[in-house]
């Protein structure tokens, strides 16, 4: 058998799905958000706030990869990085950006398309200070996306940041960065067994949003 076959082979959206009725949604998509995402939660998704984060490199070819959603407000989607990292210099100079969530145990994605923008420096190391221990050292020890040459290089250096870690609490990575991003477009997608998927985008129009629905 060959990997197309067996591929091929795979159950695809066979499973049962929540109702998706776009003609009750909120007129404000962030509403419809936090609705699903309660329902994510409430359903046992796996982390249901993993997301796929895309950006722009300099070439102008994609990028993308899997972070957590840090917080949802008036503002916007929120999430963290380094601004030292290869995604902290693409959104540097560009701030478009891309979030994409999967919920496939309900046949559910969100797609958001925005602009991000550093938060304030003190919402970074709160939120900085905020994360659990292993994520603070491996902030503070940098280098991410930099080539590595030995593994045990990795370990002396987590070990050493864990050392000054341990005398000083209170230490935040200068680079630990918040990220918003305010939403331009953002459409949610709830599959059909029988593809007859519903698809409703809002596009934000000056301080209000309009809703369209998509062929699926």
């Amino acid at each position: 058998m060959t990997l197309r076959d067996l591929l091929r082979g795979l159950p695809v959206l066979a499973h049962e799905m929540p109702p998706f009725h776009p003609t009750t949604a909120p007129a404000d998509p962030l509403a419809l958000f936090v609705d699903w995402m309660a329902g994510a939660i409430d359903a046992g998704v796996d982390e249901p706030h993993a997301m796929t984060v895309s950006t722009v490199d300099a070439d102008g070819a994609p990028d993308a990869r899997v972070l957590i959603l840090k917080d949802l407000d008036d503002a916007g989607w929120h999430f963290a990085t380094s601004s030292a990292s290869a995604k902290g210099h693409q959104l540097a100079a560009n701030p478009a950006v891309a979030l994409s969530f999967h919920w496939r145990e309900q046949g559910r994605q969100v797609r958001v398309r925005g602009i991000a923008s550093a938060a304030d420096p003190a919402v970074s190391r709160a939120d900085f200070l905020a994360r659990p221990e292993g994520s603070r050292v491996a902030s503070l020890a940098g280098r991410q996306s930099d080539v590595l040459a030995d593994r045990a290089d990795l370990d002396r250096e987590l070990a050493r940041i864990r050392e000054q870690l341990a005398g000083d609490p209170d230490l935040v990575a200068g680079t630990h960065t918040v990220y918003t991003v305010a939403p331009r477009s953002v459409e949610f997608w709830q599959a059909d067994a029988e593809r007859r998927h519903v698809r409703l985008r809002y596009l934000r129009t000056g301080a209000a949003w309009e809703r369209e629905l998509l062929w699926p």
